[in-house]
């Protein structure tokens, strides 16, 4: 059974000349639970002004995109095998460079995940680190995408 999923994006010129190329990137995404979020183009791709440093752009857009599927399938999973999280965060970070083809891609995705656990049943590094193996094989978005996605996740023992 196909789900659809939808974004409603909206930028208007306003005052802007806009053949000029000097208009700003700033829109508006909103998602079907009604949340709007301020977006742009990266300050990286476009110069400030042009761009807005406090909206997110679509390269954030898709690593927080990898980030939170990778996040959601992982809290199922443990809660499946009886292990209680209590903290999950996820440092991700996306590299933007030429692919094989010499074209500007997202080539690299990697999540550096830290979670924290209590309870009686407390999961192993091994068992952790399988979790997170199968949150990677089962995340829609992963499998979407050709980029390479890594997962690097930290213990406690290793400190941020």
């Amino acid at each position: 059974m196909a789900h659809h999923y939808r974004a409603d994006v909206l930028w208007e010129r306003a005052e802007q000349n806009f053949l000029d190329n000097r208009y700003s990137r700033r829109h508006v995404l909103r998602f079907d639970g009604g949340v709007e979020v301020p977006g742009s183009s990266s300050p990286h791709v476009v110069p400030l002004p042009y761009s807005d440093a406090a909206a997110v752009d679509p390269e954030e857009a898709f690593v927080a995109s990898l980030s939170s599927c990778h996040m959601l399938w992982f809290l199922s999973l443990a809660g499946q095998q009886g292990f209680r999280v209590d903290r999950y965060r996820d440092q991700a970070e996306g590299t933007m460079a030429r692919d094989s083809e010499r074209r500007m891609a997202m080539t690299v995705v990697t999540l550096r995940p830290e979670v924290a656990f209590s309870g009686e049943t407390l999961p192993t590094r091994a068992q952790i680190e399988a979790l997170h193996h199968r949150a990677h094989e089962e995340c829609f978005i992963a499998n979407s995408v050709k980029t390479d996605v890594r997962c690097e996740p930290v213990f406690g023992d290793e400190g941020l």
